[in-house]
């Protein structure tokens, strides 16, 4: 049986190219940075490779690059790191209520510690609203952090806009995006966007699982949250996670060449696949078409049959999809994004997520909307009685 992958932002596969280098880091160059013996020099040389190949996707200095254990890891740091640094100045952080849990979770954490959060509401399209953050933002403001696009809709956040915002309000708030779900789909450029720290996840990027980066602008200065041999600048202590590094740097530089073309491909594979699938019965589609949403994203909300039963009636013939964010637990429950832009409430549990990657084509669109034709009316048959 064919497998058809539609669950990429979950994880994706692998670059050949990246496993072969995470491979040649774990049994030929296989030497720990901090040696100053020739394989702890080849080692470094990684290290230092992996910097280089992720600042020159971003235009960053080498140095601003942090590497963590992936995406949680990252927003924890920015999060936890930037209110340790900056409680004198103020205990107020701003951010969406679509955010991930690798960001609300490290909130929550602070809100107990007394920490004021404020959860800026979306627009029916997923969107905050430009003048609601303005209004938000107070002297005592230490972080704004706002997701660059939503993982399970792919909305997609105004972040140059957000950003100048943010600095034109207080110059002292920092501005954070979990930019999990976009690195590798935009040309993102800090600097230009005036994001003080960014967050990636390798697995995301067909990289390896259990790396990812921070972001850091050198003239921003946070409380680091695992401490040890003062790797990374004291700002990650611990042992170089070498193949990691080496793949994570390899897939960025990857994923970055021939760009716009890959996008381009990617988004109109992904408006194919929502024409076909909005010609069938008690079908909604969430996201939107076009550079209006991420292209690499659709949620899709089929009316009388729950998620569950319909993902699993699909992954018996091999086509593998998504029924909530995977990176939340085995059980996600319902949704707070579908909730936050306002869909039905018998929709609710009805919405699957589909997402592509450069491996996917027309032809496995084809061979899903085929496998739904068939399956949607057995289904709600089957409810029905």
């Amino acid at each position: 049986m064919r497998e058809i992958y539609f669950d990429n932002s979950a994880t994706t596969r692998c670059f050949p190219e990246v496993a072969d280098i995470v491979r040649k880091t774990m049994l030929e160059d296989y030497g720990n940075p901090s040696s100053k013996h020739i394989k702890g020099m080849e080692a470094e040389r990684y290290f230092r490779t992996a910097r280089e190949q992720i600042a020159s996707t971003l235009k960053v200095k080498p140095r601003e690059i942090i590497f963590t254990s992936g995406g949680t890891e990252s927003n924890n740091t920015a999060l936890i790191g930037t209110a340790l640094s900056k409680r004198r100045m103020g205990k107020h952080i701003i951010t969406s209520n679509v955010e991930h849990a690798a960001i609300y979770k490290p909130l929550e954490f602070l809100e107990e510690e007394g920490w004021e959060i404020t959860f800026l509401p979306v627009d029916s399209k997923g969107h905050i609203s430009l003048e609601e953050l303005r209004q938000a933002i107070r002297p005592d403001t230490v972080l704004v952090s706002i997701m660059y696009v939503n993982n399970e809709m792919g909305a997609v956040e105004p972040i140059s806009e957000i950003g100048r915002i943010v600095k034109e309000q207080n110059p002292n708030t920092l501005f954070h995006t979990d930019a999990i779900q976009a690195y590798g789909k935009y040309d993102i450029r800090p600097k230009k966007e005036h994001i003080d720290m960014l967050s990636v996840s390798g697995h995301k990027i067909h990289g390896p699982k259990g790396i990812g980066f921070l972001y850091l602008d050198e003239r921003v200065h946070i409380k680091p949250l695992i401490y040890g041999g003062g790797q990374q600048e004291d700002m990650r202590s611990g042992t170089h996670n070498v193949p990691g590094m080496a793949g994570l740097g390899l897939a960025a530089e990857m994923v970055y060449t021939d760009h716009a073309a890959k996008m381009e491909r990617l988004q109109k594979l992904k408006d194919y696949f929502i024409d076909q699938v909005s010609m069938l019965d008690g079908v909604t589609v969430n996201s939107e078409k076009g550079a209006a949403g991420a292209p690499q994203i659709a949620s899709v909300s089929f009316a009388g049959v729950r998620a569950e039963v319909l993902l699993h009636a699909l992954e018996e013939r091999g086509i593998y999809v998504s029924s909530g964010s995977a990176c939340s637990s085995n059980h996600p429950g319902i949704s707070g994004t579908l909730k936050a832009i306002g869909v039905k409430q018998e929709l609710l549990d009805s919405t699957l997520r589909f997402s592509f990657s450069e491996f996917n084509t027309e032809d496995e669109v084809d061979i899903a909307i085929a496998a739904l034709k068939e399956l949607l009316p057995v289904l709600r048959r089957f409810y029905r009685h």
